[in-house]
């Protein structure tokens, strides 16, 4: 192949390669380049018109190489380790003048947490950049990184990909706002018959907040299910009624003085608040330096 003949060749096609060289699975292929099944599929089909070898076959429940497949393995990866190490280093971000566009997915609780905070830093020291929030949640962030539509997310995770990249940005710990005229703290006793906001995005009227409460024989008043934290601050104060936040949350809903926080008359579980990407997303220095932001404005001081 001359050089003008590269110019058929797209280079996301060989990661495709190398990597159903390492896995000898489709599916667990996709996983870890964050694509779907169906794009890994059309790669390799693109892949064996291109070579003109089915390059994979099945055997039992593997994808085995074909002698072609081997050849090629042993040709490709010292140069995709060459024209990594060339991209790498020649690449760089500069946030006074980058106009990059971020694309990140945020739960509500950090959204108000983070959001105000991080744009301050930005306007401040890349002025040009734009930020794109999608919502996201425990559920939804796998998805999301797999189909590209974020490029990190921000949320409490559980089973990651195994390709995923992630990283504990803060141990969270939950306390109460109010907004009522009074300066004791709140008692168990008051903190069950209070009204209660609760800010679920799937329309749940308990948590895990009611869950604690239950193992000690107690329980809470909900009176008020909303979908979003912002809301807190204008539906609480001059009310009885009292929500229960992540810390964090908590600092933005106080911060113009209508709600104040309290401390919990009861332990409650301290949990791990996160930030996730995709292992194509790791050593990019655009992102890497996002993160390094965003852990600078909602990471644990220690």
């Amino acid at each position: 192949m001359n050089r003008i003949d590269l110019r058929r060749v797209d280079l996301n096609l060989l990661i495709v390669f190398e990597m159903m060289m390492i896995e000898r699975n489709v599916s667990r292929a996709a996983e870890r380049l964050f694509l779907g099944q169906p794009a890994v599929s059309a790669a390799l089909g693109r892949l064996r018109t291109l070579y003109n070898d089915p390059l994979f076959v099945r055997v039992g429940r593997s994808m085995e190489p074909t002698p072609r497949a081997i050849e090629l393995e042993t040709l490709l990866r010292p140069a995709l380790d060459t024209i990594s190490s060339a991209i790498g280093q020649s690449v760089e971000f500069d946030p006074c003048t980058s106009r990059e566009v971020f694309r990140i997915g945020l739960s509500d609780d950090v959204e108000l947490g983070l959001l105000p905070q991080l744009m301050r830093v930005l306007s401040v020291e890349a002025p040009h950049v734009t930020l794109v929030v999608r919502r996201t949640h425990y559920l939804s962030i796998c998805n999301q990184l797999s189909a590209g539509e974020v490029s990190l997310g921000i949320c409490y995770v559980g089973d990651l990909p195994a390709n995923a990249k992630c990283k504990t940005l803060r141990r969270s710990r939950s306390v109460m706002v109010r907004g009522d005229a009074g300066t004791t703290p709140i008692t168990m006793d008051e903190y069950c018959e209070r009204p209660h906001a609760l800010v679920t995005f799937a329309g749940d009227l308990s948590g895990f907040i009611d869950e604690e409460l239950a193992k000690r024989g107690r329980k809470r008043q909900v009176k008020l299910a909303v979908p979003q934290f912002y809301g807190l601050s204008q539906l609480l104060p001059g009310t009885q009624m009292v929500a229960t936040v992540p810390d964090y949350a908590a600092a933005a809903l106080t911060s113009n003085g209508g709600l104040r926080v309290d401390e919990l008359p009861f332990e409650a579980p301290v949990y791990d608040l996160s930030m996730a990407w995709g292992a194509t997303q790791d050593m990019d220095p655009a992102q890497r330096w996002l993160r390094s932001k965003i852990t600078e404005c909602l990471g644990d001081a220690a």
